[in-house]
């Protein structure tokens, strides 16, 4: 099945049973077209939709609360029809549980880069806790819309808030294993810590404190260990002070983080779709191309029609015509220009990404 073929617009669904086979179905598609091809400008920007879907839906959801977030709220800030959001997701609740997996993916990235294998279970527990709250620090609306927010979803985002912290209290629970002491606890301790942890970091954000909430790894590691090792193991907790390390690591995940994330398309009055990213893929792999060259290889046949849509992407600071141009019967030479490399680089990195989300 080709790239287009697999990835085409659905018909509408009759029943929340075949809107989910559909949704389901369109993402196989591009999982397996990913995997395939993964420079494949319709894969770049189903990838970037979705993207750009999820951003408008954090930010979305962190202003007008997860209540009153709609999905027309939710499509006319990502500047995507709704059909594509329907092509993407279920409805409002299955993109939000897009958004939790998404920061799971990340936190769990950050966590395998903070190397807790064979670290003993204090330590493990405490790296693997300010990794957790230095993220929520770099990433408050994220924080915000996944600690606080999340609470006011429907079943299914309740259900995988509910697995997150099954998880966390699983890697808790390991503390039984440290004594005599710690033996003595019920598997009940772990899930009642993760419960007050998580109340004390949902209070903090709810309320908006501009304190940092690494500033809570002392009390909290405290509150964690007190059950398993006892007052004075919870006491040099509470006084070990955050790593200085782990402030200039977080620095420089800020200024990465902030390259990623921003959006290329900002503020360009166009809609992002399959043609335009074939048609500035194709600049990009032949710079100083003619609109016969760049048609041919965009599948677009028609002169007039490849004429037009260059034009409106040098209008909107896309694309250069470097050429003579028809004045001097000479034909047009196309580039691309600083912001339209920018945004192909962003289909390429977001066509990257899908690749190792499905690898």
């Amino acid at each position: 099945m080709s790239a287009r073929r697999a990835l085409a617009p659905v018909p509408p669904a009759r029943s929340s049973r075949a809107r989910r086979a559909q949704v389901g179905a369109r993402r196989d598609a591009l999982k397996r077209n990913a995997r395939r091809d993964a420079v494949s400008p319709r894969v770049q920007v189903a990838g970037m939709q979705r993207s750009r879907l999820l951003s408008a839906a954090v930010a979305t959801v962190d202003e007008l609360g997860y209540a009153r977030a709609s999905v027309a709220h939710i499509t006319a800030r990502a500047r995507v029809s709704r059909r594509t959001f329907y092509d993407l997701f279920e409805n409002r609740e299955d993109c939000l549980s897009a958004v939790l997996e998404d920061v799971l993916g990340r936190v769990e990235d950050e966590l395998s880069g903070a190397r807790l294998d064979g670290l003993p279970w204090r330590e493990r527990v405490r790296t693997g806790l300010l990794t957790i709250l230095a993220f929520f620090d770099r990433e408050p609306v994220l924080a915000r819309v996944c600690v606080v927010q999340a609470l006011g979803g429907g079943p299914r985002v309740l259900a995988d808030r509910e697995e997150i912290l099954a998880r966390v209290a699983r890697v808790l629970d390991q503390g039984r294993r440290e004594g005599v002491r710690a033996g003595e606890c019920p598997s009940l301790t772990a899930e009642g810590l993760v419960g007050a942890a998580f109340a004390i970091v949902y209070a903090r954000l709810l309320r908006g404190d501009r304190e940092p909430l690494t500033g809570l790894l002392g009390d909290l590691m405290g509150m964690i260990v007190l059950p398993y090792l006892g007052p004075a193991a919870a006491r040099r907790e509470q006084v070990r002070a955050v790593p200085a390390p782990a402030i200039g690591q977080t620095a420089r995940v800020v200024r990465k983080t902030a390259r990623v994330q921003s959006d290329p398309l900002e503020g360009i009055p166009m809609r992002l779709t399959y043609r335009t990213a074939l048609v500035l893929e194709r600049v990009a792999q032949n710079p100083g191309a003619s609109n016969r060259l760049i048609g041919e290889q965009a599948d677009v046949y028609d002169q007039g029609q490849i004429s037009k849509l260059l034009g409106r992407l040098e209008r909107i600071g896309l694309l250069a015509n470097t050429g003579e141009g028809h004045a001097k019967g000479e034909p047009n030479a196309w580039r691309l220009t600083e912001r339209g490399l920018r945004v192909t680089e962003s289909f390429r990195a977001h066509a990257h990404n899908n690749r190792e989300a499905t690898s």
